[in-house]
Protein backbone atom coordinates (compact mmCIF):
# COMPACT_ATOMS: atom_id res chain seq x y z
CA UNK A 1 0.00 0.00 0.00
CA UNK A 2 2.81 2.41 0.82
CA UNK A 3 4.42 1.76 -2.55
CA UNK A 4 1.24 2.84 -4.32
CA UNK A 5 1.18 6.09 -2.33
CA UNK A 6 4.81 6.76 -3.21
CA UNK A 7 4.02 6.28 -6.91
CA UNK A 8 1.02 8.60 -6.63
CA UNK A 9 3.10 11.25 -4.83
CA UNK A 10 5.76 10.99 -7.52
CA UNK A 11 3.19 11.41 -10.29
CA UNK A 12 1.59 14.44 -8.63
CA UNK A 13 5.00 16.02 -8.02
CA UNK A 14 5.95 15.34 -11.64
CA UNK A 15 2.87 17.14 -12.92
CA UNK A 16 3.52 20.04 -10.54
CA UNK A 17 7.14 20.18 -11.74
CA UNK A 18 6.04 20.44 -15.37
CA UNK A 19 3.56 23.20 -14.58
CA UNK A 20 6.15 25.18 -12.60
CA UNK A 21 8.70 24.67 -15.37
CA UNK A 22 6.23 26.09 -17.88
CA UNK A 23 5.75 29.17 -15.68
CA UNK A 24 9.52 29.49 -15.27
CA UNK A 25 10.11 29.45 -19.01
CA UNK A 26 7.06 31.49 -20.00
CA UNK A 27 6.76 33.88 -17.05
CA UNK A 28 6.19 37.42 -18.26
CA UNK A 29 8.10 39.08 -15.42
CA UNK A 30 11.22 38.31 -13.45
CA UNK A 31 9.17 37.99 -10.25
CA UNK A 32 7.11 35.21 -11.86
CA UNK A 33 10.29 33.40 -12.77
CA UNK A 34 11.68 33.72 -9.24
CA UNK A 35 8.50 32.29 -7.72
CA UNK A 36 8.50 29.49 -10.29
CA UNK A 37 12.16 28.74 -9.53
CA UNK A 38 11.38 28.54 -5.82
CA UNK A 39 8.51 26.18 -6.60
CA UNK A 40 10.79 24.03 -8.76
CA UNK A 41 13.33 23.71 -5.97
CA UNK A 42 10.64 22.79 -3.44
CA UNK A 43 9.29 20.12 -5.78
CA UNK A 44 12.85 18.83 -6.17
CA UNK A 45 13.02 18.54 -2.38
CA UNK A 46 9.81 16.52 -2.51
CA UNK A 47 11.42 14.20 -5.07
CA UNK A 48 14.44 13.73 -2.81
CA UNK A 49 12.19 12.92 0.17
CA UNK A 50 10.15 10.44 -1.89
CA UNK A 51 13.37 8.76 -3.02
CA UNK A 52 14.51 8.61 0.62
CA UNK A 53 11.26 6.92 1.58
CA UNK A 54 11.42 4.49 -1.33
CA UNK A 55 15.02 3.52 -0.70
CA UNK A 56 14.76 3.57 3.08
CA UNK A 57 17.81 5.80 3.46
CA UNK A 58 17.69 8.65 5.93
CA UNK A 59 20.81 10.37 4.65
CA UNK A 60 18.81 11.68 1.69
CA UNK A 61 16.65 13.64 4.12
CA UNK A 62 19.73 15.58 5.23
CA UNK A 63 20.46 16.40 1.61
CA UNK A 64 16.88 17.59 1.14
CA UNK A 65 17.07 19.91 4.16
CA UNK A 66 20.36 21.46 3.04
CA UNK A 67 19.03 21.90 -0.51
CA UNK A 68 15.87 23.58 0.81
CA UNK A 69 17.89 25.98 2.98
CA UNK A 70 20.21 26.94 0.14
CA UNK A 71 17.25 27.40 -2.17
CA UNK A 72 15.56 29.69 0.36
CA UNK A 73 18.68 31.83 0.70
CA UNK A 74 19.06 32.04 -3.07
CA UNK A 75 15.48 33.16 -3.59
CA UNK A 76 15.81 35.78 -0.85
CA UNK A 77 18.97 37.15 -2.51
CA UNK A 78 17.31 37.35 -5.93
CA UNK A 79 14.19 38.95 -4.46
CA UNK A 80 16.29 41.63 -2.76
CA UNK A 81 18.13 42.25 -6.00
CA UNK A 82 14.88 42.63 -7.94
CA UNK A 83 13.35 44.87 -5.30
CA UNK A 84 16.11 47.46 -4.95
CA UNK A 85 19.41 46.04 -6.07
CA UNK A 86 22.20 44.73 -3.88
Amino acid sequence: MADILIYIATAVAGVAFLLALYRFLKGPTAADRVVAFDTLTLISVVFIVVIALGEGRGIYLDVAVIYALLSFLGVIAVARYLERGL
